[in-house]
């Protein structure tokens, strides 16, 4: 793949910003048509699919935060010389082709798009159907912005296809795949692993648990409940399960404490045997599935665990190794949840709504991976590169 400069890289991406304000009332007229053809019954799948004046801004300001970036291809990241003369450079490296397939939002076509050129790779874009307009018109300004500086729109390509389509060209691509990332649901990254020739890197799906450990500051506990649970519910780092430790000193008043906030704020409570007769709630968690379903909904589940080690053993169980928190004023107890919580990201006093890329420092993400190669978390320009060694000799054979 032909290697381009960082200064044709950012004047597309310069152009790119001005398409992208420019065509602002196309965007987003485009975008109606979408939310009109869409079933409100999915709130947060509608939630994501919105596009307005100020997603229109959050875009602008996605590719901007990456023209700034630093350009991560042909960065050393270590350099020797051996004692046979041999000179072994290792540079970070595009991967090629990235193809990401992702439901309902729009964002991703500027996110993805703007994080794969920057780091040198071909992108291809394979939305949903129900943000069908919104991304066409958004790639409209990405192949403007291509032709504006001399470049081929093959670059950036959408892919319009349908489930078999897709099925098949995951099979038999018609070009060189180097890397797939599905941005969606459980089914959708089962397909794509199922399907897929080439590399899958998972953005997996939310389900993140709370643990209120028995020294837990309730002053800390309420807010973070709250923002966590309540914030976002489309986003795939928003609380979904609450574990209250039995061995608190105010274990009733606790729980009692913890769904009353919550409902206030219109949260449905499910909750398990354990604790359902100390609450409010007579939705009865009878079902072990609900323990890995991701809500997406304003609902949340409550029980209890017996300990520390309870709670650890709980939660890898059962959640999607995304984001999980840990209330306690106990260091101690704090440094071993992190530790063995197996999870992209791990809280000790804080929501799991910071699990995102701005929040982390990254800039614009194309995901949060919960995969563990090549890398987990949030995946930034920095982590759409791999690796090339380069090595310098004169004449050298092994012996």
């Amino acid at each position: 793949m032909k290697l381009l400069n960082t200064e044709i890289k950012n004047a597309v991406l310069q152009s790119m910003i001005d398409n992208l304000d420019k065509n602002r009332d196309a965007i987003i007229a485009a975008n109606k048509r979408d939310l009109d053809a869409f079933d409100r019954d999915d709130q947060a799948l509608y939630d994501r699919l919105v596009v307005d004046s100020a997603k229109v801004d959050d875009m602008i300001r996605a590719v901007k935060e990456v023209k700034d970036q630093d350009d991560p291809v042909g960065t050393v990241i270590s350099e020797d010389k051996l004692e046979n003369g041999l000179h072994i450079t290792n540079k970070a490296a595009p991967f090629g082709t990235i193809m990401i397939i992702y439901e309902s939002r729009p964002d991703v076509t500027i996110e993805a798009a703007v994080l794969a050129f920057k780091a040198n790779n071909k992108i291809l874009l394979k939305g949903g159907k129900e943000a069908h307009h919104s991304n066409e018109e958004l790639v409209k300004c990405w192949h403007q912005s291509l032709q504006d500086n001399g470049l081929a729109e093959s670059w950036i390509q959408y892919l319009k296809m349908d489930r078999p389509t897709t099925q098949e060209f995951l099979r038999n691509p018609d070009q060189p795949l180097d890397l797939i990332v599905p941005r969606g649901g459980e089914k959708l990254i089962g397909f794509v692993k199922e399907h897929a020739k080439c590399a899958v890197l998972v953005s997996g799906r939310g389900n993140n648990f709370a643990y209120i450990a028995p020294d837990a500051d309730m002053e800390k506990v309420i807010p973070v409940l709250i923002n966590a649970k309540t914030d976002k519910i489309s986003g795939c780092n928003a609380l979904d399960k609450i574990l209250v430790d039995e061995n608190h000193p105010k274990f009733e008043e606790t729980l009692r404490a913890i769904e009353k906030a919550l409902t206030d704020k219109g949260v449905q409570i499910v909750a398990s045997g354990k604790v359902i007769g100390q609450l409010e709630t007579n939705e009865k968690i009878d079902n072990e599935d609900v323990w890995y379903e991701e809500f997406l909904a304003m609902k949340a589940a409550m029980t209890s665990v017996n300990g520390l080690d309870d709670a650890i053993d709980f939660i890898n169980k059962y959640s999607g190794g995304h984001s999980n928190i840990i209330l306690t004023e106990t260091q101690a107890d704090a440094e071993k949840f992190m530790e063995q919580i197996d999870s992209a990201a791990v809280y000790h006093n804080a929501s799991t709504r910071f699990t995102d890329g701005g929040q982390m420092g990254v800039g614009a993400e194309l995901a949060i991976s919960t995969d563990k190669l090549h890398h987990r978390g949030p995946l930034g320009l920095k982590q759409l590169v791999t690796n090339k060694y380069y090595v310098l000799g004169n004449g050298q054979v092994r012996k």
